[in-house]
């Protein structure tokens, strides 16, 4: 997930493009902008890398596991006679 740091970075720069004369409230803006930026994060469905990386992983297993069975059905479809369409 993002880091702090990168969230307290994109909160400063938001406040520095307030204009001149709300400079003085820049450093509640920052502390908003950065609750604001941590709340919307949260709601959004993510997972880290790692967790992306494994789920991946599982789906060409499970894709590897799907052709080598419809390889097999095939076969056995060849060896009793059957054309997919007489299996319905």
């Amino acid at each position: 997930m993002i880091q702090t740091q990168s969230i307290d970075d994109i909160a400063q720069r938001l406040a520095a493009l307030v204009p001149p004369g709300l400079r003085e409230a820049q450093a509640d803006l920052t502390a908003n902008f950065r609750s604001v930026l941590q709340a919307g994060l949260r709601n959004l469905d993510l997972v880290t890398r790692e967790e992306f990386d494994v789920q991946r992983c599982v789906l060409l297993r499970t894709r590897e596991k799907i052709e080598e069975l419809e390889q097999q059905v095939a076969a056995l479809e060849r060896s009793l006679g059957a054309t997919p369409a007489q299996r319905n």
